[in-house]
């Protein structure tokens, strides 16, 4: 321990917008580089929780602008404040799932994650930090608004006077005597993949000559890809694209959608393209799947995925439960229902999983913003996903669009688009919410060139392990067949607000699969615009990004 003379106590004063969203706090570098403004977030994390004095802390981030000057940050904090050991990745790198697993495996008591995620990085762009708990999730309200009230409070923070550590060399460091560990970041994570899929059958698969591509964005994933699908499976070198994490991401946007991967996406459309492509985002948690000449959403990836994880060793004992986010479209509910498990529907935020999954309730989750996982950590995972597709690839022996199409044939098509409209006016943004709600109680009949609305509400969730309730989590306007529309606000954004639109139209097994997305939701897209009126409060003619 630390003795107390050596403790340096920093008067500070409280700033007004430290409150951690659905994915922690985030703000732009120069927010963070303000003065005492890192150190007083991090002592209000501390000052909110209890029990941890000798304990282990896990450290880690995406690489990212700011990333290894903050991690110095918080090691000489910990110290200060009484932790034991903090556990680091090397150059400060621990994508999410991995940190996740590390804490889990670890026994931490918790851990912070450096990351904005699939935000742009940069001197002028993104940077956030995310507290996990010891069941290697992100913290769930309680913890956050704890942070959040003792943050508009704080008035001194504790550190100490130490040098840096070399967070580049493996191995035990220490900081005025807590130990500090820094380890391969790559390892833990890797070992347990290997215990979940069939790395034999994958390995079989790509020597028949089947190609995959992936695109790592610059980000995180390089390391956790490059040695997992170029070492282990054998795929050759240069499988891994914009491997190297770079702090700025090579001045791209790490978010894998159709936008920001554009590069893969046409290299996945051309006949002598790959057989499969994927990517990554910032830290790690996201997904992005192409098969040749065939695009799977991240809704639909969702519903393969639980219909044939069984295929893989780590799940072939079946599964417990499916749970996915409201706003991400039912195909895994009729997934469920065919395999007579329970579906679970809850609030945006991999948090809202994390009981289901501790509960044993739920094996496999996801969300419509490419996010998916399974009950191995307590995040969604990018490089998880893969890999299942592959195991699934390996043993089904077809091709993406054959499987794809398989899939709707038995369950049918859930057409599905999301439009974000970003950095509006944010007090534009409250009104046009308010306004839908407003007309909530009115909106059943009304016709819209989608047809009637059968039903409206604003969607509130009560936790089944806890009896937690979350409410005003998106207004949802429903249609006939299980078509719909969702609105709501996005949290992962620093500038401005993100309203995000989702549209869903339902085509039973047998009914028109074929069609173009853009076509099957043109009418539920005038109906959105009819009920919303979103160019008028948005002052957009046309979405910032689909996806």
């Amino acid at each position: 321990m630390v003795e107390a003379m050596l403790v340096q106590i920093v008067e500070t004063v409280a700033f007004d917008d430290q409150k951690p969203g659905t994915s922690g706090l985030r703000k732009k570098v120069r927010v963070f580089q303000q003065p005492n403004y890192a150190e007083n977030f991090v002592q209000s994390v501390f000052d909110s929780l209890e029990g941890y004095a000798g304990d282990t802390l896990v450290v880690g981030g995406d690489g990212r602008f700011l990333n290894r000057e903050v991690i110095q940050v918080v090691l000489r904090m910990a110290a200060a404040n009484g932790f034991g050991r903090v556990i680091v990745g090397q150059g400060g790198i621990l994508s999410t799932p991995a940190a996740s697993h590390v804490i889990r495996k670890y026994g931490a008591f918790g851990g912070l994650v450096l990351s904005a995620s699939h935000n742009p990085g940069g001197p002028d762009e993104d940077f956030g930090i995310k507290y996990n708990i010891g069941n290697g999730g992100p913290a769930p309200e309680s913890v956050t608004d704890a942070i959040h009230a003792r943050s508009l409070t704080i008035t001194r923070y504790k550190t100490l006077e130490t040098p840096d550590i070399d967070l580049d060399a493996i191995g035990t460091h220490d900081v005025a005597g807590m130990a500090v560990e820094v380890i391969d970041p790559v390892a833990d994570y890797a070992e347990l993949m290997e215990t979940l899929f069939d790395f034999a059958a994958i390995r079989a698969l790509l020597g028949t000559g089947f190609t995959i591509s992936f695109d790592a964005m610059s980000a995180v994933t390089g390391p956790y890809a490059t040695e997992i699908f170029e070492r282990r499976l054998g795929a050759p070198a240069g499988t891994v694209v914009n491997g190297t994490p770079l702090p700025d991401f090579g001045h791209h946007h790490p978010d894998p959608n159709l936008v920001h991967a554009k590069d893969l996406y046409d290299r996945l459309m051309q006949a002598d393209g790959p057989d499969f492509g994927a990517a990554s985002d910032g830290d790690g948690d996201r997904n992005l799947i192409i098969g040749k000449q065939r695009y799977v959403t991240p809704s639909d990836s969702l519903a393969v995925l639980a219909a044939n994880a069984h295929l893989a060793p780590g799940y072939a004992s079946g599964l417990a439960g499916i749970a996915r986010s409201m706003p991400t479209s039912g195909a895994a509910d009729r997934v469920a229902a065919a395999l007579g498990i329970p579906l679970y529907e809850t609030p945006t935020g991999w948090k809202f999983f994390g009981n289901l999954l501790d509960a044993g309730l739920a094996t496999i989750c996801g969300e419509e913003s490419a996010g998916t996982g399974s009950s191995h950590v307590r995040e969604k995972d990018g490089i998880w996903a893969v890999l299942l597709w592959l195991n699934i690839l390996a043993a089904r022996r077809e091709s993406v669009a054959a499987i794809m199409a398989d899939h709707w044939a038995r369950y049918g098509r859930n057409y599905y688009a999301r439009h974000d409209y970003e950095a509006i006016a944010t007090d534009r943004a409250n009104a046009l919410m308010a306004k839908l709600r407003d007309s909530l109680a009115t909106l059943a009949g009304t016709e819209t060139p989608a047809g009637a609305v059968q039903a409206a509400d604003d969607f509130s969730y009560t936790d089944p392990t806890d009896g937690s309730v979350s409410a005003k989590q998106g207004v949802r306007i429903l249609f006939a067949e299980g078509s719909r529309l969702v609105f709501r606000l996005s949290g992962t954004g620093t500038q401005g607000a993100t309203l995000r639109l989702y549209i869903e139209r339902y085509e039973p097994a047998g009914g028109d699969l074929g069609l173009e997305p853009g076509d099957a939701l043109a009418p539920l897209i005038a109906a959105a615009e009819q009920l919303a009126s979103i160019r008028e409060f948005t002052g957009m003619d046309e979405p910032s990004v689909i996806t």
